[in-house]
């Protein structure tokens, strides 16, 4: 976060916000090549806050030039000036927040769907079938962002912001009259991924356009809207499942989604003209560098972890007998909330201490809290005297959903920042496509191989739990490998 004083008078300016960046420095997180890598959020579920700065540069990163920012067309670099506040730019982070509140509460509440669904309509398929329908939808949501960026900087946000809207709102309205699993892939996986897709990625490249020095903190604010989706819509769904069922329980859903989308579409907009140039492809040519290397193949074992616990909590927790079924829904409630604070912390504590610091010790968080919380629980749910451990498994399962909530925030907002750090500023945008190219891969896989482990469990989860916890014991390592490798075993800011 920024270390200016915060907030702003809407229409004054107090200081002269004027920066040195070229006109097209605000270009989306997946095509901007002049914009400060700390600055580009990604393409990610529940919301995030990335960090506005960091503080000083470290030996061995390399430096932006100034003289390689593109030219205006008259030849000369032209200098713009951020409104940093005032009421047309905080409208923006309301449309944008209600945007995100819509398409990432959608995300963060797959694990309700996915318990309902797997003991009515699709109680016939195994945890790993049912799986390819939640992963394909994380899928589209992060891999459709790469190649929405360029369309963002050609047309700006309202087109892509109108189509993202028709394209959720058809997804969950028709979800209530699906039946078969060939319908949920289309409904949810489908139509779901690609809408959220096209929400998130001009809801975080529009604030862009106006704030630079606070950002950070705006985009913070309207990151929070996905987490609070994400306990909003798992409370609701479990309060209407057994009053109007499921059909009409997804409608009610549908209809605060439609609110909130009209919203975003009335405020979001974009403020800089259109960035020329082509689109910013993956560079496979990249992993040459062993330290981007490590830094793909750490958020590939983030994102196969992460999507774990979100998707199967709920389900652990009504096999366990430990706790009622509202209960067990209202677990995801639980992991959000946590994860409310956990977006924006990291971000606000990596300014100051450096962001592979904090990542590393956010993921220490996320795996100490699987294999120190999770997997106890799940030992105990399979003992045979069970009954008497109900409050143990009650306790250590909430305690887990609270803390890894809010640990495994920094896989959605540092990350970014992270791969950002290890590349020139105008070749950001190749950088990041490269990157979440692959790693939107292991989106696809997660959440299916997680179900095929419990299925050789025999529906026990305790395998889920310690594959979880391995994910990241193995993007730890790699994290750590990149830090060792930029300044060694001591201690620094990086």
């Amino acid at each position: 976060m920024s270390a200016s004083p915060k907030g702003s008078t809407p229409g004054l300016f107090q200081t002269n916000h004027t920066t040195n960046h070229p006109l097209y420095s605000n270009s989306s997180p997946q095509s901007s090549e002049t914009e400060k890598p700390a600055q580009c959020p990604a393409t990610h579920p529940a919301g995030f806050s990335p960090p506005a700065r960091q503080p000083t540069p470290n030996a061995g990163d390399e430096e932006e030039d100034p003289e390689s920012a593109p030219d205006t067309p008259d030849g000369e670099k032209e200098e713009i000036t951020y409104p940093e506040g005032g009421l047309e730019a905080w409208l923006v982070v309301l449309g944008s927040f209600l945007s995100m509140m819509a398409g990432f509460g959608y995300m963060n509440t797959i694990g309700i769907y996915e318990a309902y669904l797997s003991t009515n309509q699709l109680a016939d398929y195994d945890k790993s079938t049912t799986g390819w329908i939640f992963s394909l939808y994380i899928f589209l949501s992060f891999f459709c962002g790469v190649q929405i960026g360029p369309v963002f900087d050609a047309r700006g946000p309202k087109l892509l912001v109108f189509v993202g809207s028709v394209l959720l709102l058809l997804s969950i309205f028709l979800l209530g009259v699906c039946t078969a699993y060939w319908h949920f892939i289309i409904v949810f996986g489908i139509l779901g991924g690609t809408g959220t897709s096209l929400l998130f990625t001009p809801a975080v490249s529009a604030i862009g356009h106006f704030f630079d020095r606070k950002r950070g903190n705006a985009t913070g604010i309207a990151a929070a809207g996905g987490s609070l989706g994400g306990v909003i819509f798992p409370l609701m769904l479990q309060s209407l499942f057994p009053r109007v069922g499921w059909a009409w329980a997804t409608r009610i859903q549908g209809f605060v989604i439609l609110l909130l989308l009209i919203g975003a579409n009335l405020f979001i907009k974009s403020r800089l003209p259109p960035r020329p140039g082509g689109s910013v492809l993956p560079d496979f040519k990249i992993f040459r560098q062993p330290a981007f290397l490590l830094a793909t193949i750490g958020t590939y074992f983030l994102e196969w972890g992460l999507f774990i616990p979100i998707t199967y909590l709920a389900s652990y927790a009504l096999a366990s007998n430990a706790m009622s079924s509202a209960y067990s829904f209202q677990l995801i409630a639980i992991f959000n909330a946590g994860s409310c604070l956990g977006r924006w912390a990291p971000g606000y504590l990596a300014d100051r201490f450096g962001r592979y610091n904090t990542m590393i010790a956010t993921i220490l968080g996320c795996m100490a809290t699987s294999l120190g919380l999770w997997l106890p629980a799940t030992l105990l749910s399979n003992n045979e005297n069970t009954n008497t451990n109900h409050t143990t498994i009650l306790a250590l399962t909430t305690t887990y959903a609270l803390l890894m909530g809010f640990a495994s925030g920094s896989n959605i907002s540092l990350t970014p920042v992270c791969v950002g750090q290890l590349c020139p500023t105008h070749s950001y945008g190749r950088y990041y496509a490269t990157c979440y190219t692959i790693v939107s891969f292991g989106t696809l896989t997660g959440v299916p191989i997680a179900g095929a482990i419990i299925r050789a469990c025999g529906g026990e989860y305790w395998g889920v739990a310690v594959w979880t916890g391995l994910c990241y014991v193995w993007a730890l390592a790699a994290f750590g490998a990149v830090r060792v490798s930029k300044v060694g075993w001591g201690w620094g800011v990086y």
